[in-house]
């Protein structure tokens, strides 16, 4: 086919355009084609839309034909001109060879099912091939296009167009199914995120309580110490001043009011340090309570009540003496005991008069001392106490229920 003739060909017929249209894509066809491909088109579909829908034989996108049909399209009056003016020109009425120039298709190929020329069966691919001349050819296929558009329109693309839509709508569930499930976890972890945000500040301010008991309980006596050590610093500088002095009479009074007020410095009592330590520790409580539970329990487990809480006995840094006291918090417990078994015996041997002796003078000193140790003990019980009821909580809220 002649170069030209190439480009006003249509690429659904194979023919030169008749009553060329032109669809929302800007791609040319016969008007008689797109007819054949939009009742193929409305076969398949179970209802008819207001605009048809037709997609492009050339760059297969969708379009929207009226409900009127193909007679609606524009026409390409431009290519419908060159086309009249090409056939009369240079091809007035036969159709030429595409693969030898200007040579009349007029012979139909039975074995390929298409038009060839003389040289195409003489010279060409289709030498030998069985042949037909055009009428006979055209007389025998001229019901193929119905049968043809029957077999396109049977019971089995009923079925086909049944399935895509099944399979449309179970794809639709199942995406709707699935975007559910995105907004349970999406709910599920903000729940949970702000649970474990919950407890986070809780935990935070246990720790911060507990800091604030710390503050209170050692800020006071550095402050003490500061300024015990501001006037030692005080009285080292007014030293050093009256070592310069050089009057006899004001050096002798310097030197006085100094001694005196060394001696007051030192005469100052020191205030007591008790060793603490803070329980429970948070850490431990994670390893062994958040640890061990499970994520549907951690809103039941409860947070613990931190303090400061007596390390030992009381060490008094004025104190040069080497306290060696036995260790442990039940050591006064055995020389009172003896006291007091002591006291029994006493009481049994002895008149009235001596228990009473005993009653008035030695058992108040004994009940002060039993009562230091009652008071010392009941706080570190209060707490162990308090945490170990905490720790059963959790264990039975998480593990029993």
């Amino acid at each position: 086919m002649h170069h030209f003739e190439e480009e006003l060909t249509c690429s659904i017929c194979y023919s030169i355009f008749d009553d060329p249209r032109v669809l929302p894509c800007s791609h040319t066809f016969c008007r008689t084609c797109l007819e054949n491909v939009l009742q193929l088109s409305s076969n398949f579909s179970i209802w008819r839309p207001l605009r048809l829908p037709l997609k492009c034989p050339n760059c297969r996108t969708i379009v929207e034909i009226p409900p009127s049909g193909t007679d609606s399209l524009p026409v390409n009056f431009a290519l419908k001109a060159i086309i009249e003016k090409y056939q009369q020109e240079e091809h007035p009425d036969v159709a030429t060879c595409s693969e030898h120039y200007r040579q009349p298709l007029n012979v139909y190929c039975l074995l390929d099912r298409k038009l060839v020329c003389g040289h195409c069966l003489t010279i060409g691919k289709h030498h030998g091939h069985p042949i037909d001349d055009l009428h006979s050819a055209y007389m025998k296929e001229k019901e193929t296009p119905v049968k043809l558009l029957e077999q396109l329109t049977d019971k089995h693309w009923s079925e086909v167009c049944m399935l895509i839509e099944n399979l449309e709508k179970q794809k639709a569930q199942c995406e709707s199914i699935v975007q559910e499930d995105k907004k349970s976890v999406l709910q599920y972890f903000k729940r949970l995120s702000d649970i474990l945000d919950h407890k986070k500040q809780a935990l935070l301010a246990a720790l911060d309580d507990v800091n604030t008991q710390i503050v209170a309980e050692y800020e006071p006596l550095i402050e003490r110490l500061k300024d015990l050590r501001e006037e030692q610093l005080e009285l080292m500088s007014l030293n050093t001043s009256i070592q310069e002095e050089e009057s006899p009479l004001l050096f002798l009074e310097k030197i006085e009011d100094m001694r005196q007020r060394v001696k007051a410095l030192k005469q100052k009592p020191l205030p007591e340090v008790k060793p603490v330590e803070i329980y429970p520790r948070i850490g431990q409580v994670l390893k062994d309570v958040w640890t061990k539970s499970e994520i549907s329990q951690i809103n039941k487990i409860l947070i613990p009540k931190i303090k400061l809480v007596s390390k030992g006995p009381v060490c008094n840094h004025g104190d040069k003496k080497e306290n060696r006291q036995p260790k442990g918090f039940l050591w006064p417990l055995w020389p009172l005991a003896v006291i007091i078994i002591s006291l029994i015996v006493v009481s049994i041997i002895f008149s009235q008069h001596l228990m009473s002796f005993v009653n008035e003078i030695v058992f108040p000193y004994v009940l002060h001392a039993l009562q230091t140790v009652h008071e010392n003990l009941s706080k570190r019980l209060e707490v162990v106490l308090e945490t170990v009821w905490h720790i059963l909580i959790a264990y039975w809220t998480i593990y029993v229920q």
